[in-house]
């Protein structure tokens, strides 16, 4: 694999973040053809080895993002006060247009991003209108590769607009304003499936460590025939399956309205729910959907930043985790959280685990959330052989440097990883026993080029993007104005801060 480095290394004398320990301790790693061979103090070094001295570094497992679309990475910072809805109101502005140069440029800036901030693989539905085409889908994992990250990517489709999907949307708008709407349609279901089944066939970047997953965007904005088309083809290449579910109040209530049940058991009545799916966000799923999605053996991918970013609600991590449910951390798009800095991310689901109540009892500990940031999402990428520095694990290492300010004075490394580290103190990644960013530089990509080409991108695509702009514009008070007044409808669970005193949470 291109993110193996062959032969033999010793990484001597960094400090093994542990989360059984307060202070990390000193140990030697051997590393063998991109494989963690040995653990241990005072390793004697093979002949053939290359030695690299890590004193004064403290090694973690790379991070990994549970949830993320490379599609964002050219959308960057394009919005505020946007709720959920009018991200996607936005999306054919701030994502359209693009070539097959610019698909590959836009997760290159998020990879390149998520690579010096201590992230090594990464879970990316990739969204191209009007459906995934396989060059599409390959500039994305070639932009994984370039840089030297692992991922999965997972074409992400519907067979219904925003539109189509929440009830009473598109008859709140004039005629005219339809009529424009109405040229923003998917392709027929049929046409998407069979798009995706080209892709999947032909994928051949799984021994790259570049995987290929279904991503049906969000339950109710697919029908019952479609997701189960998604589902079959999960099943036929054994892939996963990831769906943004009960992100926004307005999903839980149109899927009470639509189904007659929560959107996890409208799910799992397909028999999409399994150990092989993933929820993202799963904000408005109460203990019953918890539970399902912990017995069928799913995880949830927790992206604090962008729920705070887009007014969504407070995941209940430590609920989740109570009742045995396996939860990764994700930072979602650039298009909505802005960066990819899983450091960010873990500091954050810390912290808004402990403002939901006053009891301490009931909050995440540093070191649930550290696990969910590594070992946590690992599973639910479906990787068993990343997001722990142990023998037999692949050698994704994060260094960090203990002359960085954060960590002045070194007292307590998992709680400082979580809660103090922000990026500045990454010195290294290592993917498979390579440097792929080395002394705070990549290794493998032209950062400089990479800003000119992005500057180009932005001002081209700018133009090309006026006329959605434009309906954006006129779309976006009438979305403002609609989905709220649906998410003020009463449903069984609050999530809101405003909501968590009065109602429980």
């Amino acid at each position: 694999m291109a993110v193996t480095k062959k032969g033999l290394q010793l990484i001597r004398s960094g400090r093994l973040a542990d989360p059984a320990l307060r202070r990390a301790v000193p140990v030697d790693i051997l590393i063998e053809d991109g494989v963690i061979r040995e653990m241990g103090a005072n390793l004697a070094a093979p002949d053939s080895a290359e030695v690299f001295d890590a004193q004064g570094l403290i090694l973690h497992p790379g991070l990994i993002n549970a949830h993320t679309h490379g599609h964002g990475g050219l959308a960057r910072g394009q919005g505020d006060k946007w709720t959920l809805e009018l991200l996607l109101a936005a999306s054919p502005w701030i994502s359209g247009g693009r070539s097959l140069a610019d698909k590959k440029l836009s997760t290159l800036i998020c990879a390149a991003e998520m690579v010096a901030k201590g992230c090594t693989a990464a879970y990316d539905l990739y969204y191209e209108f009007p459906m995934p085409s396989r060059d599409g889908l390959d500039a994305v994992a070639e932009a994984y590769h370039e840089v030297g990250m692992r991922a999965v990517v997972a074409p992400m489709v519907a067979d219904r607009t925003m539109y189509e999907a929440i009830p009473g949307l598109l008859d709140s708008m004039p005629d005219a304003l339809q009529a424009e709407v109405s040229r923003l349609r998917t392709r027929p279901p049929e046409e998407t499936l069979a798009a995706i089944g080209a892709v999947l066939d032909a994928w051949s970047w799984a021994g790259h460590d570049i995987r290929a997953a279904v991503a049906p965007t969000i339950p109710h904005h697919c029908s019952d025939a479609f997701m189960c088309g998604c589902r079959d083809l999960a099943r036929k290449h054994g892939l996963g399956i990831h769906s943004h579910v009960g992100e926004s109040k307005v999903q839980a209530v149109v899927g009470l309205k639509r189904y007659g049940k929560t959107l996890v058991a409208q799910m799992d009545a397909l028999g999409l729910i399994d150990e092989n799916f993933t929820a993202a966000h799963a904000i408005w799923l109460d203990d019953d959907d918890l539970r399902l999605v912990a017995d069928r053996g799913g995880s949830l991918a927790h992206n604090p930043g962008s729920n705070m970013r887009l007014g969504n609600g407070m995941f209940r991590l430590k609920r989740a985790l109570e009742l045995g449910v396996n939860v990764g951390i994700g930072t979602d798009g650039f298009n909505c959280s802005d960066n990819g800095n899983m450091y960010e991310a873990m500091r954050s689901a810390s912290m808004l685990s402990k403002v939901q109540t006053p009891d301490p009892g009931r909050w995440a500990g540093v070191e649930d959330v550290y696990h969910a940031a590594t070992q946590g999402s690992a599973r639910a990428l479906g990787f068993k052989d990343i997001g722990a520095l142990a023998p037999g694990m692949k050698a994704d290492i994060v260094f960090l440097d203990l002359t960085a300010t954060v960590w002045i004075p070194h007292n307590w490394t998992v709680n400082q990883i979580v809660h103090a580290e922000d990026s500045t103190g990454v010195r290294h990644t290592m993917i498979g026993g390579e440097f792929v960013y080395f002394d705070r530089k990549h290794t493998r990509l032209d950062v400089a080029r990479l800003a000119r080409d992005a500057e180009a991108a932005r001002e081209r695509l700018e133009e090309a993007n006026a006329a959605m702009k434009g309906l954006y514009e006129r779309l976006a008070p009438i979305v403002a104005s609609f989905c709220p007044g649906l998410a003020s409808q009463p449903y069984h669970l609050n999530r809101y801060m405003c909501d968590a005193g009065a109602n429980g949470i």
